[in-house]
């Protein structure tokens, strides 16, 4: 999973992107310069470590989260759209952290001299929309040339992708962001790779000083969800001890860090779940989108696995901790065999049977 941390200068993007990552990058202004700053760190998922405490294995793994402080965004792009530099990064993002400052800082310029989250919140998703809707334009143009010349695809399904696309800038002309439509499994193919920002889940995180209470902002959009972070309070805490860290989180009322937050909230908006492989040599969590079948959990521990899947055993991880292991599982009923048109669930314990 990719997330990309987005805002206007000065909102507090890298601060926000130190506390996720742990990290220390320099916070100074990026002056509306395409910087890029990535960090691979480990989803927070207390069930490995259990997992890892059950079997005592050789190597624990967690599922990763790739974040990405991108720079660049000032609220300005042209009327061709966000630059080719700055787009391609967007593009590659399972999902965007929106920054939002609320926080008044008199050290800290504001771009446009003043406070306004509303405003700034408006201003970058109409930067997208617009971004969004010169791309399904000239998309619609191709479709059109395309149809007129013949020759080439088939033409029931230029039919169909024009059929999406002007649904598509008819959503954008009404100024909506294109992920509060409903598209279909093969309506998202189709699309795949062409890289509509506003399609993409958002985090719109509000980004707040220690003493501020977050305001009552109304964001009435699908896949999206508005979050109250303290950037600057919480990159401060990663840089104590564990048992420091905790006691600052309470005294500020945190109850939640923002990563494992962030974490949570994300895979939420982008359907994601956890699966688990176990035993002596590893322990490993492994992510996927919901409603996933058995060979494509098998594909993502290896393709190989995928295209010679025979079973697999299953047992969920409540069982497994509350028995104590796979043979006391299976004596007890609860490890089971599963074929292909099985739907792999939150928490599953999964040993797959392939062969090639």
């Amino acid at each position: 999973m990719r997330l990309g941390i987005i805002g206007l200068p000065q909102s507090g993007k890298t601060t926000l992107f130190n506390a996720l990552t742990h990290g220390n990058t320099p916070t100074g202004i990026s002056a509306g310069k395409v910087e890029v700053h990535t960090a691979v760190v480990d989803v927070p998922d207390e069930r490995v470590n259990r997992l890892s405490k059950l079997f005592s294995p050789k190597k624990t793994t967690y599922a990763k989260v790739t974040y990405a402080d991108i720079a660049g965004l000032d609220g300005s792009q042209s009327k061709e759209g966000i630059s080719g530099s700055l787009l391609n990064q967007l593009t590659q993002m399972d999902g965007l952290i929106h920054v939002v400052r609320v926080f008044e800082d008199d050290n800290v310029t504001h771009q446009t001299g003043s406070v306004d989250p509303v405003r700034d919140l408006k201003t970058m998703d109409d930067e997208f929309i617009l971004n969004d809707l010169i791309a399904v334009e000239r998309k619609l143009e191709r479709l059109r040339e395309e149809k007129t010349k013949g020759g080439g695809r088939d033409k029931a399904t230029i039919e169909r992708e024009t059929e999406l696309f002007e649904r598509f800038k008819q959503t954008l002309n009404n100024e909506t962001p294109l992920r509060d439509l409903d598209i279909t499994k093969e309506e998202e193919k189709s699309i795949s790779g062409f890289g509509l920002l506003s399609l993409k889940p958002v985090v719109i995180a509000l980004n707040l000083s220690e003493s501020q209470t977050a305001p009552a902002i109304v964001y009435d959009h699908k896949r999206s969800r508005v979050v109250p972070v303290f950037s600057k309070l919480e990159m401060e805490i990663t840089q104590l001890t564990p048992e420091e860290a905790v006691v600052f989180l309470k005294e500020y009322h945190i109850e939640e860090p923002s990563l494992s937050k962030m974490i949570r909230i994300s895979y939420e908006l982008l359907g994601l779940e956890s699966f688990f492989t176990g035993g002596q040599d590893e322990v490993r969590a492994w992510t996927i989108h919901k409603g996933a079948l058995a060979p494509e959990a098998a594909g993502v521990v290896h393709t190989d696995m995928q295209k010679g899947f025979i079973r697999a055993e299953v047992v969920t991880y409540d069982d497994l901790i509350t028995l104590g292991g796979f043979a006391e599982a299976r004596a007890k009923g609860k490890l089971r065999l599963e074929g292909k048109d099985y739907t792999v669930k939150d928490g599953d314990v999964l040993t797959i049977r392939f062969n090639l």
